[in-house]
């Protein structure tokens, strides 16, 4: 009898103890991936200040992206949009802006179209600097917010895994405007992400004709790992296999499906790989790793002195430049 009661004693502490640390996971997973709750946490206040502190503040950064703003803002003032929206096949609706090409403006308008994804807890609106460019370019631009931000819905952050299924979605809705679309896969972070998860599928679209990667990560569970250790002071084992199955029972995707790095090795998509020799949230490390192990078509651009998503800003006509380069080998122009 003793004995039953050590062991049944050892049991219950088994059970509370699991069951704190199973909680704790669970906090975790919400303070990363649900903006609900990090609402609650100030989390999105945290992680501004936080990647503002780790950017780098030179005065030409700051005075580029100063006209690149208002240069864009006065695009704004009369470019013509709208406002569109689809529902995912797990039902969340999904929102994004469409900025039709001026007809006449060039010789493909109407045909090139640049579908732009912003990154981690971004929305739409970060990437309207680039939807001016590539506007000026001849392109109907499409800039969705990824699922469970900005004015999409969604119950977690995708980390580029549900996000390059959903991404799908507006492609199908391209299609529907142009039969003959050459669309441009053009992300920055985890939006960049979503873009190599996109291209290496195998049900990726033969419109897809180029993808411009800005400040991807290698996989997302590295990235998760990471982030525990730096903004929890936590380390990733094993608390990070233990977010996987947490979010595989509440979420419905694991992290270590979203490996770009996997992806970029099945693509035969054309890739431009850039990120800055000074980011400090992504490591440039993994820009090269990805353009190592990719199989298509590639080029990898570095700007020093730029950290993350920061090239545009370091030198913005280089930047402009090398990607209306690289773009223009891969799409066909019309005749």
């Amino acid at each position: 009898m003793h004995r039953k009661k050590k062991i049944r004693i050892a049991v219950s502490v088994f059970a509370v103890l699991f069951s704190v640390y199973a909680v704790f996971v669970y906090f975790l997973v919400s303070a990363c991936l649900v903006p609900s709750f990090m609402d609650k946490l100030n989390a999105f206040e945290d992680i501004t200040r936080k990647c503002y502190s780790e950017q780098v503040q030179t005065a030409d950064i700051q005075e580029n992206r100063s006209q690149l703003l208002t240069e864009t803002g006065e695009w704004l003032e009369t470019a013509k949009r709208k406002k569109i929206q689809a529902r995912t096949t797990d039902g969340y609706l999904l929102t994004a802006t469409e900025f039709p090409a001026e007809t006449g403006e060039t010789e493909s308008a109407g045909d090139k179209w640049a579908l732009l994804l912003h990154g981690y807890t971004g929305w739409k609106e970060e990437m309207y600097q680039f939807a001016c460019w590539y506007h000026e370019q001849g392109y109907s631009v499409l800039v969705p917010d990824l699922r469970c931000q900005g004015e999409s819905e969604g119950d977690f952050i995708g980390m580029g895994w549900t996000d390059h299924f959903d991404c799908e979605l507006w492609v199908a809705h391209i299609l529907e405007q142009s039969p003959e679309a050459q669309i441009v896969l053009h992300g920055q972070s985890m939006g960049a992400a979503t873009a190599l998860l996109m291209a290496g599928s195998p049900e990726a679209s033969d419109h897809i004709k180029a993808v411009v990667s800005d400040s991807a990560y290698t996989e997302a569970y590295e990235m998760f790992g990471d982030k525990i250790t730096e903004w929890f002071h936590l380390p990733a084992a094993p608390f990070v296999d233990s977010a996987c199955v947490m979010l595989r029972l509440r979420g419905g995707y694991d992290l270590r499906d979203a490996s770009p790095l996997q992806a970029v090795a099945a693509s035969g998509i054309p890739t431009l790989f850039i990120h800055g020799d000074e980011d400090r949230m992504i490591d440039v490390n993994m820009s090269y790793e990805l353009f190592e192990a990719a199989s298509c078509e590639k080029e990898l651009f570095i700007v020093e002195g730029a950290g993350h998503a920061q090239a545009q800003d370091k030198a913005p006509d280089v930047y402009y430049g090398r990607i209306g380069d690289f773009l223009d080998r891969y799409l066909q122009k019309k005749k």
